[in-house]
């Protein structure tokens, strides 16, 4: 298993233009083939699907392919794959249809360690029927979010769960499985958002029990939409405010509108070069998307190292990501600075590290670190060694009398 990190980096012409991109939480940059997939979906002879014309039968392969692609990606089912405009667009829409089926009284739990997409939508679905919203925390010191802080709300008034498979702030993977074998076991449901923890590892949906996945293939090379995966049985059970003539079928009943084609094309492109990351890989894509992120970790692994170590031995630079478990992803302040000037400092330097909360608003807070959030560093499948010098000797030039 060998990562050729310059062959990867030859994909993306955006490097080209010569920063080092630590923004790739946030989305990453674009590689030629998902360009060419948009390019060429958008100007090819295309319609709404059917099965009559030919623009018509090559709008229904792309949707049929990117499910397939998507299905691959997540070992899911293609039949219960849902595109949207976005993660956040599909979180309110399903919870919507799933606050159908709650009473008042019945019980929402969610974490601090969430973005908001994965808070809000759920807070305002409860207060709609009358649910009661219950909120686990994670530990500010160390990041950590143990199984029992979601646990120990669990009752039989429980009706969904959601927590996030991986911080987008500071990186933190909760145990995810765990807290859905609980969660099963007292009758609720488990919605994850997957967004961040997606880009970083592979992903078995079988493995890890829960019932709904949510995913952003721009965060992971993709164009800008967003993914659902869950079961087809349990979809079926779920119903949608839709119009009268869209079909009810699923998972076209939780897609509103035609599909964006040339976005999924660019998504089962994306999905792709992901298998391919190790080219020695073969198999199914299935088979060699599990060799490729194996070979990515590592890659990832040694490169967070490099970098947390830097990071540690810089007087003034405090790290706020310390869980066991978490993905390639640092948040950081250094004494002194805000974080909005060590984000403009390291820009100048042609460093590309953004700072805010990032829309995990309640984790920023529980940190102490309020609305203004902190420095965020992501590493992504095109980081180098040379970007991690960069960064740091960006850093050390901006603290000149710390270091």
């Amino acid at each position: 298993m060998t990562y050729d990190v310059g062959a990867v980096r030859s994909l993306f012409p955006s490097l080209l233009e010569g920063a080092a991109h630590f923004d790739g939480p946030g989305g990453s940059q674009t590689p030629t083939p998902v360009a060419d997939a948009v390019r060429d979906t958008l100007v090819s002879a295309i319609s709404n699907r059917g099965d009559v014309t030919p623009s018509e039968r090559h709008a229904d392969a792309v949707v049929t392919e990117a499910r397939a692609a998507m299905a691959d990606l997540l070992g899911a089912d293609p039949r219960g794959i849902v595109f949207g405009r976005s993660a956040t667009a599909l979180t309110y829409d399903l919870s919507r249809a799933l606050a159908k089926t709650w009473q008042p009284g019945d019980e929402i739990v969610v974490t601090r360690l969430d973005h908001d997409s994965n808070i809000r939508p759920w807070v305002q679905a409860a207060e709609s029927v009358g649910a009661v919203v219950k909120w686990a925390d994670f530990e500010p010191d160390t990041g950590e979010m143990h199984s029992a802080a979601v646990t120990s709300l669990l009752s039989d008034r429980t009706r969904l769960v959601a927590t996030t498979a991986a911080s987008n702030l500071i990186g933190t993977k909760p145990p995810v499985c765990k807290i859905a074998r609980a969660v099963h076991e007292v009758g609720a449901l488990h919605w994850v958002d997957g967004v961040h923890a997606t880009a970083h590892a592979s992903v078995d949906l079988p493995s890890l029990g829960v019932d709904f996945w949510t995913c952003s293939p721009y965060k992971f090379l993709g164009p800008h939409l967003g993914v659902l995966a869950a079961s087809p049985e349990l979809l079926e059970t779920l119903t949608m405010d839709k119009l009268l003539p869209s079909s009810d079928a699923v998972p076209e009943r939780f897609e509103l509108g035609t599909l964006p084609y040339e976005l999924l094309a660019g998504t089962t492109a994306a999905v792709e070069v992901l298998a391919g990351l190790d080219p020695s890989a073969t198999g199914s894509r299935r088979e060699r998307i599990l060799a490729s992120f194996a070979a990515l970790e590592e890659h990832e692994h040694r490169l967070l190292s490099r970098l947390e170590a830097g990071l540690l031995g810089m007087p003034g630079v405090r790290l706020f990501s310390n869980a066991r478990k978490r993905t390639p992803t640092l948040l950081f302040t250094v004494e002194g600075m805000t974080a909005q000037e060590v984000r403009r400092g390291l820009a100048e330097h042609g460093v590309n590290a953004p700072a805010s909360h990032f829309y995990a608003i309640e984790a920023s807070r529980h940190l102490g670190l309020g609305d203004e959030g902190g420095v965020r560093v992501g590493l992504a499948p095109y980081t180098d060694d040379n970007d991690i010098d960069r960064l740091l000797a960006a850093l050390a030039d901006l603290t000149p009398s710390r270091t």
